[in-house]
């Protein structure tokens, strides 16, 4: 009897002593891809594993090339003496945060879950049943979406991947709301780094709403969506892979887009200097295809060599109303001011009621 005992005793232990090296893999970000299913219905095929490789901005965009090697000054930086945008008026800027909080925009304590979060130590996690709901998770780790109408809401993702949130190809609707998604510094696969926050790779617009998001070297990386009342600060610098300063961006459009990007109400932070590959706060690329059908309105921006990129040449369509150009990183809103590559003539092109926060008008000039 007492050894029949002793055997059992063993067992429990060898028992606890296995479940607790796997709750230490998975706290770690360890251990296998994990997949959630959601709701009873249809479930959408995985697609490659979400460890495969990172993700491209833009749907059809290489992976091999989305790096973008930041040099120093960032390539997408003019010489400094050569400004794009005419500021005229006078004023005073006051405290930003104040400005930020008086104005009624974005900030750390109107964005981000609203409820108290359960910690899940899930690792790279791949989304793969339609219509799947998040709600209230404290995730370390990321999610990749092969699904459709996804919602992550009332929840922190906090992330050592390429990616804090991708949205894979051929899958739509997702939605990101009252989520606070961070990077851990130090931590990411690019040489410590992490690359998106949320990056939609899909053929279709994807909503990002009242979310807190900080730590990535590009913040929401997307030619189509809806971005509103978010808070976006923070952005993380770092070198990358190729062994010079990632581009560092709150926004980022690639063009080429076949939809539509609404960017509005939302406060923009890049505090990232020009040496250490600042790039945008919103950065309007034409690197894929032209840039077009795109609004950025009613916006708190500061910082990047131009806070606002506007597409160039070929862009069409930008509507760009109502923003505040905030002097709080530098005199001119961006380094070397607030706009570039805004082409006055394109159909559809739009800039009206833009100002810094001190008061002056700000007018670009053509591209």
């Amino acid at each position: 009897m007492l050894r029949a005992r002793g055997r059992v005793l063993a067992t429990g232990v060898l028992l606890a002593l296995v479940l607790v090296t796997i709750a230490v893999a998975l706290s770690r970000g360890g251990g296998p891809e994990h997949t959630v299913a959601g709701p009873p219905g249809p479930s959408a095929a995985p697609g490659a594993s979400s460890a495969a490789g990172r993700p491209s901005p833009v749907p059809g965009t290489d992976p091999a090339k989305i790096g973008r090697a930041a040099s120093t000054p960032s390539p997408r930086a003019t010489a400094k003496s050569k400004k794009s945008a005419a500021v005229t008026g006078s004023g005073g800027s006051g405290d930003a945060d104040a400005q930020i909080t008086a104005g009624g925009f974005p900030d750390a304590h109107s964005t981000g879950p609203r409820i108290a979060l359960k910690p899940h130590h899930t690792g790279a996690l791949s989304i793969t049943a339609n219509g799947t709901v998040i709600s209230g998770w404290d995730i370390t780790g990321s999610l990749d979406i092969y699904a459709n109408n996804v919602t992550i809401i009332d929840s922190r993702v906090s992330s050592n991947n390429w990616w804090g949130i991708n949205l894979r190809p051929g899958y739509s609707g997702l939605r990101v709301l009252h989520t606070t998604v961070t990077g851990l510094p130090g931590q990411g696969p690019d040489n410590g780094g992490e690359d998106y926050a949320v990056s939609n790779m899909g053929g279709s617009s994807i909503e990002v709403g009242w979310s807190n998001i900080s730590e990535f070297g590009n913040m929401l990386s997307m030619g189509q969506g809806n971005l509103h009342d978010n808070y976006l600060h923070d952005v993380s610098e770092f070198h990358n892979q190729s062994g010079t300063w990632e581009h560092a961006d709150a926004v980022i459009s690639d063009g080429g887009n076949t939809g539509t990007l609404v960017i509005r109400h939302n406060t923009l932070l890049n505090q990232v200097s020009v040496d250490h590959g600042a790039s945008g706060s919103i950065g309007l690329f034409a690197d894929t295809g032209s840039v077009a059908n795109s609004t950025v309105d009613g916006n708190w921006i500061a910082g990047g060599s131009y806070a606002l990129y506007g597409g160039g040449p070929g862009a069409n369509g930008i509507k760009v109303t109502n923003n505040i150009f905030s002097t709080q990183f530098h005199p001119n809103c961006g380094e070397y001011g607030p706009v570039a590559a805004w082409n006055a003539g394109g159909a559809g092109n739009v800039w009206s009621n833009n100002r810094m926060s001190d008061g002056r008008t700000v007018v670009p000039q053509a591209s």
